[in-house]
């Protein structure tokens, strides 16, 4: 996907950036490119793909929300920076916690943020499920990009959004994920609201994005104490 394509394709998505934001985008991509040659974290290099499966996949989410409005936002397993810094860069809006168990890849992500000039953003390094027990009821809504099983993600994830709040899980094809997620839904008291399966352009590779609803408090679902991860971190 080149430039005019990822344009023309987020213009369709409703989604229109100045020049500011395409120059950040343009220097994420390069400083993306300058860092997986010291730590793992993307096959996919080159601009073109980049521009289309991180990019514009990560800018999907606004077929399931209005991101152009304050929330905060929690990004579970942020690895390389997707979607988090994405929304970020296009919706200047958002209140982001990127959470990752990994600090080389804290370390990248916060030289991403300093260096493209992001403000309201951080990356925290911590495991989810820790993070969600000393962070509980902070976030509008969590996300996550092919991140775990659908399971797994409810259970490290609940506890940190808000009543009435939305996770909203990007993945492939998960029709398996969410046909066994019945139990841990009902255990926490959250409902899949909608399920968005669409293909991405020009490749026409599968993703479905997962929207789920918490209804009640979460009760105490994990056993540990937690109590060496700073609260409100923003």
């Amino acid at each position: 996907m080149k430039r005019d394509e990822f344009l023309k394709e987020i213009d369709k998505l409703g989604i229109t950036l100045n020049e500011r934001q395409l120059n950040q985008l343009e220097k994420f991509y390069k400083l993306l490119i300058e860092w997986n040659q010291k730590i793992n974290l993307t096959t996919i290099i080159s601009e073109e793909e980049v521009y289309l499966k991180h990019f514009y996949d990560s800018l999907t989410l606004v077929k399931e929300i209005n991101l152009d409005q304050k929330l905060k936002l929690c990004d579970v397993g942020s690895g390389a920076g997707f979607p988090g810094i994405v929304l970020k860069i296009c919706f200047p809006k958002l209140e982001i916690v990127l959470v990752e168990a990994l600090q080389k890849r804290v370390n990248y992500l916060n030289d991403i943020i300093k260096k493209i000039g992001l403000t309201d953003i951080i990356a925290i390094h911590a495991r989810m499920e820790d993070f969600s027990r000393v962070n509980e009821e902070k976030f509008d809504m969590i996300t996550a990009r092919a991140v775990a099983n659908l399971n797994v993600l409810l259970e490290i994830s609940v506890r940190a959004l808000k009543i009435k709040g939305q996770m909203i899980f990007m993945k492939a094809n998960c029709e398996e994920e969410i046909n066994h997620s019945r139990q841990a839904l009902n255990k926490l008291s959250c409902n899949i609201v909608h399920i968005n399966k669409f293909k991405l352009p020009i490749e026409n590779s599968k993703r479905t994005i997962i929207t789920v609803v918490k209804q009640e408090k979460t009760k105490n679902i994990y056993p540990r104490t937690i109590d060496k991860i700073k609260k409100n971190p923003l």
